[in-house]
């Protein structure tokens, strides 16, 4: 198929077929799909095929879905990306979404569900207090609410299999956490733990006394291990010697309420089966050409909703019947894409320059000799976050139009145990930008990119690293784009969202304390050193940003204008931290395309 070149619209459209979730009963599936340009909620019964429209918004979209056990949906919506999250309920035989929770101001953050209270679920509300979330319980049928936990300064909850919350992470001073129980009212400490473990450590589920939960506590990764509430003591279930277990990827059978199976993204995803009676099944997905992710299940656990995560095609979504081990095509996420050739993924290695091992993404054009290619750096957000193999549209894009793409996973990520995650703090600007530039230079030593014709390009986090790219290496980088990425260490810090500041102290023992360690965050501003920025930068910004504020991108575009530095700003009125409209998405990288072929001529 010849190297053609593919549409924006292609690659940064809406999925035809996203978040695709069984229905409790196993017999339909809802999903997230474009209707008049705008993400709205529809589902399809699995034995005849017939679709529907569940919901008709045209503005922001649904954004996240999910069932209850009853076969309630429901669903995400906030205001112009102000991550005021509103919880709607809606009947897919029939009706109108029902709101649940408070409108303005508030954020809802659905907690857990159980197939005892079919028609309820457990809501995290900030509507007390901006800064706490409190725990509500409310009947998505009847619309009724009550508080069941008024939020004393913990940042998590965990429920039991009676809708009980009964376990709560507090983050500590020092950037730690403490962990408590409780059986009647009084909350008591159960563990403790430092800075060191916060990112890689926390509660998943409890069930009776057995609490079941991610530490990295007396070893360098993430394991996932059974707590007994009572007294503390642990076993360890699964663990990984070099790579965190994820979270996410966790499976807990929905009725027999234990751990069956968890993930574990290595170069690329595998699984750790705990219940041998899945093995044959997650054999039986082994043949399938990428990698898999179970996004759901029925309550019988017989149906299962299979996304395969491809580097060259677009994701797949499949049923999968454990009762016959059938495999049936629901159909793919972006479907144009099969029209075009896509670029291979790579798992690399390279070495920092103080002998650290990184691992790192690589996308080469296809059809390409490797060899003296221009080529951007795209750091990911976070920081404390990975880059993982599969389909990644910006990383296609920049290929197809005949970049190398490199992703680091440098110093500060999550994913490869704690002492790297640990060998980011307080390394913004410094060890984790050397990273970066330690990236370019194995580029141009392998012979990969033309030294003179590399960029620097990321989101949040990315979007501060390619700042600091700019402003500390001006000699590495030809140019630079920036989205909703921080500028200046000391106003970021400032205006984090209300909800975010009952965990502040980790972001003051990772990043740096304005007072304790001003000298540190100024060296590591971009804002202050824009006088030595000389490639030419384009912002994209979202004004309603919660995380970023659009004042962060103003400050540094004022700045460089007032000294004569190229500069092009992008503003979206109702976007907040990322582009999530589709007509957004598609304005800003036609700008990117068009400034980075005039600055690198791929």
């Amino acid at each position: 198929m010849p190297n053609r070149k593919i549409p924006l619209e292609v690659l940064f459209g809406d999925p035809e077929l996203g978040q695709v979730q069984v229905a409790p009963n196993g017999q339909s599936v809802a999903y997230i799909a474009p209707w008049q340009g705008v993400k709205n909620l529809w589902v399809m019964d699995l034995a005849s095929g017939e679709r529907r429209r569940l919901t008709s918004d045209r503005g922001r979209g649904v954004l996240v879905h999910s069932w209850l056990p009853a076969g309630l949906q429901v669903y995400l919506q906030d205001e112009g990306g102000d991550e005021n999250w509103r919880l709607y309920a809606l009947d897919p035989s029939g009706g109108e979404p029902r709101l649940l929770t408070p409108g303005e101001g508030v954020q809802a953050r659905p907690m857990a569900t159980h197939p005892d209270f079919p028609d309820e679920i457990l809501v995290l509300l900030n509507d007390r207090d901006p800064s706490l979330h409190d725990v509500w319980r409310i009947n998505a049928r009847s619309g009724a609410r009550w508080r069941v936990v008024e939020n004393p300064g913990f940042i998590r909850f965990e429920a039991d299999e009676k809708l009980r919350v009964r376990v709560a992470l507090k983050a500590s001073d020092d950037g730690g956490g403490e962990l408590f129980v409780r059986e009647g009212e009084e909350w008591r400490s159960l563990m403790k733990w430092g800075l060191d473990d916060s990112l890689g450590t926390g509660p998943l589920a409890l069930r009776g006394s057995t609490l079941y939960m991610l530490s990295s506590i007396g070893r360098n990764t993430s394991a996932l291990v059974a707590v007994d509430a009572q007294t503390g003591s642990q076993e360890v279930l699964a663990a990984d010697p070099d790579y965190d277990l994820d979270d996410s990827s966790l499976l807990f059978h929905p009725r027999a309420e234990r751990p069956e199976a968890i993930g574990v993204m290595r170069d690329r995803q595998g699984w750790i089966v705990l219940d041998q009676a899945l093995r044959p099944d997650f054999e039986r997905l082994a043949g399938l050409e990428g990698d898999v992710y179970i996004t759901s299940r029925d309550l019988a656990n017989r149906v299962w909703v299979v996304r395969e995560e491809l580097d060259a095609k677009s994701p797949r979504y499949w049923v999968y019947d454990r009762s016959t081990r059938e495999l049936t095509l629901l159909g793919d996420a972006h479907p144009a894409l099969a029209n075009y050739t896509l670029a291979p993924m790579q798992p690399v290695r390279y070495r920092a320059r103080d002998g650290l091992e990184l691992e790192a993404y690589l996308t080469l054009p296809p059809g390409r000799e490797p060899r003296g290619l221009p080529a951007v750096i795209f750091p990911h957000g976070g920081p404390w976050h990975r880059d993982v193999w599969g389909f990644d549209p910006i990383a296609q894009w920049l290929a197809n139009r005949g970049f190398a793409v490199l992703q680091p996973n440098f110093r500060g990520s999550t994913g490869y145990g704690k002492a790297l995650l640990n060998a980011g703090n307080k390394e913004w600007g410094c060890k984790m930008q050397d990273d970066l530039t330690d990236g370019v230079r194995w580029l141009v030593e392998q012979g990969i990119a033309d030294p003179k014709r590399v960029a620097i390009m990321g989101g949040s986090y990315g979007g501060y690293a390619t700042l600091a790219g700019l402003a500390f290496t001006p000699e590495l980088y030809a140019a630079g784009v920036d989205i909703v990425g921080p500028s200046n260490l000391f106003t970021l810090l400032e205006t984090v969202p209300p909800y975010w500041k009952p965990m502040i102290a980790l972001f003051h023992t990772r990043m740096g304390h304005p007072e304790r360690d001003a000298e540190l965050l100024r060296a590591a501003s971009p804002l202050f050193h824009a006088d030595r920025m000389r490639a030419p930068l384009l912002i994209g910004q979202g004004a309603n940003d919660p995380r970023v504020k659009r004042a962060e991108s103003l400050q540094i575009v004022a700045a460089l204008k007032e000294k004569g530095k190229p500069v092009e700003y992008v503003e979206y009125p109702d976007e907040g931290h990322g582009f999530v409209k589709a007509e957004n998405r598609l304005d800003f990288f036609r700008k990117a395309e068009e400034f980075l072929e005039k600055h690198l001529n791929p």
